[in-house]
């Protein structure tokens, strides 16, 4: 069984990125998963303005994931603006609604502000109070681009981890991944390639329970793939806590993880395998 972390879909298609793609409908991505012999995915909303074509609010993706409740399950999502761009905004008045709606989880969040932001923070302590999960994407610059902006060394992540020890944060992003190993202001944004000497990331999962590792996209297969010993070893010691994915943001994107992860049976325990395929998600949405 596998279940994926991380997807993204639309009611209909409109306007599209720069280069002509968009996100899939609902039964583009059903297809998608189909294709790729995923049982289920989680589907994560657009909601903040930074680097997106068309929003895709939580109220869309609950009437998306209504249509195939065997396949699809949905995320909600805010922008830590929203409300009253106040840093003393009440969430929980949504959060409320959107777990009664069926919502899991929130994210995925990218708006561009720094991790360590008072509005980010309102926020987190919303989130952690009503004892969801969130996906983030770490951003590398602060003033362009979408994502939580963080520094080299992921400082301000490690902030917040230790602030809201409840709250259990699933990473994604180049900015994230390429920190499993040693990098540099040039290389952090990107997929670093070759050996890897064991970097901030590892720290940060060794030391906080409640960090999690969404392994979606060509930052979370490059990070695992690049030294494959060293790869194989990171899902051994952190199996608890990653998450297989796909980062589905297009009826043509192919993802790179699902041949991969298939390939490591047998190769990584069993018991590793499965946990990161589905019972880590499963266990930690209450499926």
């Amino acid at each position: 069984m596998l279940i994926d972390c991380h997807t993204h879909a639309l009611r209909s298609p409109t306007v599209t990125r720069a280069g002509g793609s968009t996100c899939p409908t609902g039964e583009q991505l059903v297809g998608r998963l189909d294709d790729l012999g995923i049982d289920m995915a989680v589907v994560l909303p657009m909601v903040s303005p930074e680097c997106r074509n068309r929003y895709s609010p939580p109220e869309d993706i609950v009437e998306i994931v209504a249509q195939w409740p065997d396949r699809l399950i949905p995320f909600c999502n805010l922008d830590p603006r929203a409300g009253s761009n106040s840093p003393e905004t009440d969430f929980g008045r949504f959060l409320s609604v959107y777990v009664e709606m069926g919502c899991r989880g929130v994210g995925e969040v990218t708006g561009n502000l720094p991790f360590d932001h008072p509005k980010y923070w309102n926020l987190f302590r919303h989130i952690a109070d009503h004892r969801l999960p969130m996906t983030i994407h770490i951003a590398t610059n602060p003033d362009a681009g979408y994502g939580i902006y963080d520094d080299i060394g992921l400082p301000r992540l490690e902030k917040t981890l230790r602030e809201f020890p409840d709250l259990s944060i699933l990473g994604h992003s180049q900015a994230f991944w390429s920190e499993i190993g040693e990098v540099t202001g040039e290389t952090r944004g990107g997929y670093p390639k070759g050996p890897v000497t064991p970097g901030r990331l590892v720290e940060l999962f060794e030391r906080y329970d409640n960090l999690w590792g969404d392994l979606s996209a060509g930052s979370g297969h490059n990070a695992i793939s690049r030294d494959p010993d060293f790869g194989n070893q990171f899902l051994e010691q952190f199996a608890d806590r990653l998450l297989f994915g796909t980062d589905i943001s297009s009826a043509e994107y192919q993802p790179p993880m699902p041949d991969y992860f298939r390939s490591l049976r047998g190769v990584i325990s069993d018991q590793a395998w499965e946990k990161i395929a589905w019972r880590n998600i499963s266990e930690l949405l209450g499926l």
